[in-house]
């Protein structure tokens, strides 16, 4: 695997696992909670949302974990991991633009969507480069 897409699919697994596991404490509990409230959507997507996070971290460390795998079913594992992601970071960004969620219960304190785009760039840069490294293996 190259060398950037080892740092990203790293970098993203163990962020995402981390994001989805703190959200079971608080205050990120509740800062959670209330970005689910006032951004209007379905209360009962509030576990799903801490545990697919946690799922998308697991699928991108999955490579490294099980070394057993397959070159191209760690592709297809890194590629699902990045469309799952993009989903994500597609909701978080409507979270983050959502005039009744307030800034202090975002990450960071940042209201404009900084940090969920900056995610989803660095997902769709690991999508392209697994992309490259299917097209190289096809060569």
């Amino acid at each position: 695997m190259p060398g950037r897409l080892k740092v990203l699919t790293l970098l993203l697994g163990v962020w995402m696992f981390m994001f989805g596991f703190l959200k079971f404490f608080q205050p990120i509990r509740g800062w959670f909670d209330v970005q689910f409230q006032q951004s209007h959507l379905p209360h009962q997507l509030i576990l799903p949302g801490k545990v697919s996070e946690m799922v998308v971290g697991v699928l991108f460390l999955l490579p490294w974990l099980r070394r057993s795998l397959t070159v191209k079913s760690k592709d297809q594992i890194l590629l699902t991991a990045c469309f799952i992601l993009l989903i994500q970071m597609f909701v978080a960004i409507y979270v983050h633009l959502q005039p009744g969620v307030p800034a202090n219960v975002l990450p960071f304190g940042i209201k404009p969507p900084v940090v969920p785009t900056a995610i989803l760039f660095l997902g769709l840069l690991t999508a392209f480069d697994v992309w490259k490294h299917l097209q190289a293996e096809k060569a």
